[in-house]
């Protein structure tokens, strides 16, 4: 999925190459996406990211940051929060 496809108000999960950003979706303006109740987390090294967005997508997402931009350049990927799959 791109940015550009992502509907305004759900949830998504953008994955830049040091950073991981969970939050409502509400725009671009220019070369940056604007989120909103955002959990902005930077990836460590050796971190096992995906098992950090299934645990926001069971429990909820950790608002670490009430506004968040994201340099649309910089992302690897995006995907809606809804179909990442829940922990078990």
């Amino acid at each position: 999925m791109r940015i550009q496809e992502v509907p305004h108000g759900l949830n998504v999960v953008i994955e830049t190459g040091a950073t991981i950003y969970i939050g409502r979706f509400d725009s671009l303006n220019g070369f940056k996406a604007l989120l909103h109740s955002c959990d902005v987390h930077p990836i460590g090294a050796g971190e096992d990211v995906e098992h950090y967005v299934r645990d926001a997508a069971t429990y909820g997402v950790n608002v670490t940051q009430g506004d968040a931009e994201v340099d649309v350049l910089g992302i690897k990927s995006v995907r809606l929060l809804r179909d990442v799959p829940k922990l078990a």
